[in-house]
């Protein structure tokens, strides 16, 4: 009588598959189960993080009043005579912004245009990482570079206070020019090679085809990247701290000090003001603020990203 082999029985192969397929289905519901925790950690930080500073908040505003804080041009909550009207910090971070902007928008697109068009595959390999090594620098020494290097520097040509939004804006748009220039710089290597072709083909200059084909095709891409660049500026504390002092004016002269919302914080949250006092709370209620402006910007990124994307077959 001949022994059975079991190596092929059809019907024990047929167990050890589904045995096989059970531990398999097993192992990917506990993976998906581990990064669906890992997403959700994300997720319940910033819902608490939310939740603290809008709470905290608005133990401020049952102290000051909203007409108070958004009508009122002086900020000074640590002095006897105390004036709550945030503007002034506003204006201080609107102005760095600005300066900064004008610095890291052409610096960061012109690079990105270089590296895609006209730079060889060796050099972009070699200058790329080399620019985006910019946005590993600490913040810190941006703004020491600022305060003892550039403010020297500048007040050789012009009239500048010591602690000056000039020095920190142009800091702040070195340190953004990465930002800036590599997502512009994804989003302009996007472009398909055939709409280069075509733009060669009908006579057009590569200098014309870079503005009339190139960047337009592009535009959603490096749109998202100036905003996320503000987004970055606006946020920005070490350099403001360091380089453009703490006296909240409502100015736009590049040459004065001036105190930034982000630098503000940075100040407050010294010590120096007690847990759950007024001027303590101000820390909260400003940065409420800031969250509400830079979610403000992102949405609108978001939003320009996906209206006037281009789609290509």
């Amino acid at each position: 009588m001949q022994n059975p082999n079991f190596q092929d029985d059809p019907s024990l192969q047929f167990r050890k598959s589904l045995e096989k397929n059970a531990f398999e289905d097993i192992s990917e519901k506990i993976i998906a189960v581990i990064l669906f925790a890992c997403a959700l950690v994300s997720v319940l930080t910033t819902f608490g993080i939310v939740v603290i500073i809008f709470q905290e908040a608005f133990g401020f505003f049952q102290e000051v009043s909203f007409a108070e804080f958004f009508l009122d041009t002086k900020w000074t909550p640590l002095f006897a005579d105390r004036h709550f009207g945030v503007w002034p910090l506003i204006a201080g971070t609107f102005l760095t912004t600005v300066i900064a902007m004008a610095v890291a928008i052409p610096l960061g697109l012109s690079s990105a245009i270089y590296l895609s068009e006209y730079a060889q595959p060796k050099v972009a390999a070699i200058l790329r990482p080399a620019v985006e090594l910019l946005a590993g620098i600490p913040t810190v020494v941006y703004g020491y570079f600022a305060l003892l290097f550039l403010t020297p520097l500048l007040r050789n040509i012009i009239p500048l206070e010591i602690f000056n939004a000039l020095s920190a804006g142009l800091m702040m748009g070195v340190m953004i020019t990465p930002t800036v220039g590599s997502i512009s710089l994804d989003a302009i290597q996007a472009v398909p090679r055939s709409l280069r072709e075509g733009a060669y083909a009908l006579g057009i200059t590569k200098l014309e085809s870079i503005f009339k084909i190139v960047l337009p095709a592009a535009l959603s891409g490096i749109i998202a990247s100036i905003i996320l660049g503000i987004s970055r500026a606006v946020g920005e504390t070490m350099t403001v701290l360091i380089a453009a002092g703490q006296q909240p004016k409502l100015t736009i002269n590049f040459a004065e000090s001036v105190e930034t919302m982000t630098a503000y914080m940075a100040q407050i949250s010294g010590g120096d003001s007690p847990r759950g006092s007024l001027n303590f709370k101000t820390l909260y209620a400003v940065g409420a603020l800031l969250f509400l402006l830079t979610l403000a910007l992102n949405i609108v990124s978001f939003w320009i990203a996906n209206r006037f994307k281009e789609k290509y077959d």
